[in-house]
C-alpha cells in the first residue's frame, strides 16, 4: 500500500500545477470541479488500496483535509495472474462485472463508497470497458464467476460480441500498428479479448 506521505505527495503535485502552462488551452476560463464537494477540488488515485483501507483514508484524512474525490482501481472481477505473481495489470483484464477483487468484496465496495461520501470524497471509478481478458485454458478469476478460457463469458458475452477476422485484418489480430486507428479501434491489445462496440 502506498504511504501516506506517497499519497499526499501525489496530491501536491497534482494541485499546483501551474495552471497557465502548456496543458491548459485556456487559463482564464472558469472552470468547475465535476461533482466535488463545495470548496473541494484535488482527486488523489489510491491504485491497488483495499476497499476497507480507503473507507479508513476517507474518515482519517482525506475528507477532514478537503480531498474532492479518490480514483480507484478496476473494481470488477478479473482473471488471477500466476506468472508473474499477482501483477497489477491483472486488474485490467475484466472476466465478469462482479464486484470481488483483491481490494475487496462487493459489500466493502459499498460501504467504502458511503464512508467516504460522508466525509464528502467522491469514488472515481477506472472501469475497464473496451476488452476483456486474453483468451487461456479454463482459469480462476477472484471472483465466483465461471469461466472457460475461451473467448466466451457465459451469461455476459459470447465468441460473437468480440472483434475477429472480419474487423481485424493483422495475423494474430493484435494490434501491429498504434499510428493505425482501424487497428486501435477493432485489433486485440496485447491478447486481451476486444469487445465489438
Amino acid at each position: 500500500m502506498m504511504s501516506l506521505f506517497g499519497s499526499v505527495l501525489v496530491a501536491m503535485i497534482i494541485k499546483n500545477i501551474n495552471a497557465n502552462d502548456e496543458y491548459c488551452p485556456n487559463p482564464k476560463k472558469e472552470w468547475k470541479h465535476p461533482n466535488c464537494a463545495e470548496g473541494r477540488h484535488t482527486i488523489v488515485h489510491l491504485f491497488e488500496w483495499k476497499w476497507t483501507d480507503i473507507a479508513a483514508e476517507c474518515e482519517g484524512f482525506l475528507g477532514p483535509k478537503g480531498y474532492c474525490g479518490v480514483q480507484i482501481s478496476p473494481p470488477n472481477e478479473n482473471r488471477i495472474v500466476t506468472s508473474p505473481n499477482r501483477p497489477w495489470w491483472e486488474r485490467y483484464q475484466p472476466i465478469s462485472y462482479e464486484l470481488n477483487t483483491r481490494s475487496g468484496n462487493e459489500y466493502q465496495f459499498d460501504e467504502m463508497v458511503k464512508k467516504c461520501n460522508e466525509f464528502d470524497v467522491r469514488i472515481y471509478v477506472d472501469v475497464v470497458i473496451n476488452h476483456m481478458s486474453k483468451a487461456y485454458d479454463e482459469e480462476t478469476g477472484t471472483g465466483t464467476f465461471k469461466w472457460d478460457g475461451v473467448i466466451s463469458y457465459p451469461g455476459l458475452y459470447s465468441s460473437s460480441d468480440f472483434n475477429g477476422r472480419g474487423e481485424c485484418n493483422t495475423e494474430n489480430l493484435n494490434i501491429k500498428d498504434y499510428g493505425n486507428k482501424h487497428e486501435v479501434r477493432n485489433c486485440r491489445l496485447d491478447g486481451l479479448a476486444d469487445l465489438n462496440q
